[in-house]
């Protein structure tokens, strides 16, 4: 364990410094020092996609990345994805398209689908489904989530 010291990072936009060691995780960071409950502990290694933020643009599990390694960077939780108090268009296509059950993936998969539309504004189904393919969700809603980001990536209205 190394020793604990402030770590500064942009997190949603807001520049944030918080004291903690350097093997702490960025999700126990986000969740316990910064009160931010939308990404979820799920597998703890980085494999279920509950916990994923956007770091720099790309999503990344929160459990496994170490808050040292993240200094100076960018942080959007699924709270962050939304503009000027609004909706991002991804959580706009799921409320439209029902695309969630029990909901305790659907943070990460919303994370994993505005990464994909910001690298690629006009995805193929295939390629929606490889994206969110990290994503893990028991409910049988795979569907209906493919279909909320093509309907976002075609910027129909709810």
């Amino acid at each position: 364990m190394s020793e604990p010291r402030a770590y500064a990072l942009t997190v949603n936009g807001t520049p944030v410094e918080v004291h903690a060691d350097g093997d702490t995780s960025l999700l126990h960071v986000l969740r316990h020092e910064l009160g931010l409950a939308g990404p979820r502990f799920g597998c703890g290694v980085g494999l279920c996609g509950a916990c994923f933020v956007l770091l720099d643009g790309n999503a990344a599990p929160a459990c496994d990345t170490p808050i040292w390694s993240i200094e100076g960077k960018d942080v959007v939780t699924v709270e962050g994805l939304g503009a000027d108090g609004g909706l991002h268009p991804v959580q706009e296509s799921f409320l439209a398209e029902q695309a969630a059950q029990c909901g305790f993936c659907v943070s990460g998969v919303l994370v994993s689908a505005a990464a994909l539309l910001t690298h690629n504004p006009t995805p193929t189904e295939t390629e929606v489904a490889a994206a969110l393919d990290r994503n893990l969700c028991r409910c049988g809603v795979q569907r209906r989530m493919v279909a909320a980001v093509l309907r976002a990536a075609e910027g129909r209205e709810s």
